[in-house]
């Protein structure tokens, strides 16, 4: 970054922030403002990977039910999964069990102050540790994410990529810059909401753009031309089958435990077969599910439902078996009425399932 444009721009951009912070944001959520550590983190951590309007409904039961970091690290485990079915992204969840029981056990209940004790935090890095830092406690450290790189790339017409590894040291150093010491957490929400509101990634409204005047990307007509990045995003294909067994009014599940997706959550049954897609008739009689069809008949098999993540697109399809006689299963499985599904956390594709089946999950 020439240092001669960044002192003929930055202190003009840090200033007309402010200013349209002042008058013109009008940006509102639950968690803006917040001085609470504990909260701040609750919302942080719900939103990294998640659109605010998605997020906003979660921040509010979480609070809800966990008014405090004590009672998060005091609750059951399924219940706090439970409450976060449906976000997606399940390490998140559990990195904030863990960390909230950190700050119980370790931190004596006090949300730590310093930006190396947050970021020591199980799921915290950088960005969420000096947002943390910075809105809680005034803290001069920049927050980096996805709208403020974008709007710095646009406004200093920066063509390095935004994920190389010298993107990122530049642009970490160039926010640091920018920050006005004694005013961090404000325009460090500031500068997000910016970027969520006007420096959008489609259609940002330059006309009414209070830096417009010196945007280098407005200028030289750029704006849809960056931010710049060099990686494409690569999704691996993955085939799930779920056997649903009844017998009489049971069905059975079992948990995810091993270091894969959806760790934690619930499922019936499953047999994924790598890079292959069966259709129904080799449904019927594939090896694989030999074993359930001994004591057993097909009742029924589903439509394919597919849930992309971001790196893996999971197709899936469910199989119904009735069972002639009930199954002596190992003890990782556990018997239940389907009414009794209700109680456990499954993953967006097995609830889609349900839900097409009429199971009551609320």
């Amino acid at each position: 970054m020439n240092n001669n444009l960044l002192l003929e721009m930055g202190p003009y951009f840090t200033r007309k922030l402010l200013e349209w912070n002042a008058k013109d944001n009008r940006r509102e959520m639950p968690w803006k403002g917040e001085k609470d550590p504990y909260k701040i983190w609750l919302s942080e951590i719900i939103l990294q990977q998640t659109r605010v309007e998605q997020g906003w409904s979660y921040y509010l039961k979480f609070i809800e039910h966990f008014p405090s970091v004590v009672d998060l690290a005091k609750a059951p485990e399924e219940k706090v999964f439970k409450l976060w079915e449906g976000l997606g992204y399940y390490s998140r969840c559990r990195n904030l069990i863990a960390s909230a029981r950190i700050i119980h056990n370790e931190h004596n209940n006090i949300f730590p102050r310093t930006y190396e004790d947050v970021l020591a935090l199980k799921g915290v890095g950088g960005y969420t540790a000096a947002a943390i830092v910075s809105f809680a406690y005034n803290q001069p450290y920049a927050v980096v994410d996805g709208n403020v790189l974008r709007v710095l790339a646009r406004y200093f017409g920066i063509r390095t990529a935004i994920d190389s590894t010298e993107g990122k040291k530049l642009f970490a150093s160039l926010a640091q810059e920018l920050l006005p010491q004694q005013q961090a957490g404000i325009y460090n929400q500031a500068l997000m909401d910016f970027g969520a509101t006007v420096c959008k990634p489609q259609s940002p409204t330059c006309a009414s753009c209070p830096v417009s005047k010196k945007c280098i990307a407005y200028e030289k007509n750029q704006v849809d031309l960056l931010p710049v990045k060099e990686k494409k995003l690569k999704r691996t294909q993955r085939w799930f089958y779920y056997v649903v067994l009844r017998y009489k009014d049971e069905t059975f599940i079992t948990q995810r435990t091993k270091k894969d997706i959806w760790q934690s959550l619930y499922e019936f049954p499953m047999i994924e077969i790598p890079e292959l897609e069966l259709n129904e008739k080799e449904l019927t009689t594939h090896p694989a599910f030999a074993t359930y069809l001994k004591n057993g008949d097909i009742t029924g098999i589903s439509k394919p439902y597919v849930q992309h993540l971001t790196h893996q697109t999971i197709h899936g399809r469910f199989i119904e078996i009735q069972l002639r006689k009930r199954p002596a299963f190992p003890d990782a499985f556990i018997s239940l009425s389907l009414k009794n599904l209700k109680a456990f956390a499954f993953p967006k594709l097995i609830n889609n399932y349900l839900m097409e089946k009429n199971v009551n999950l609320s």
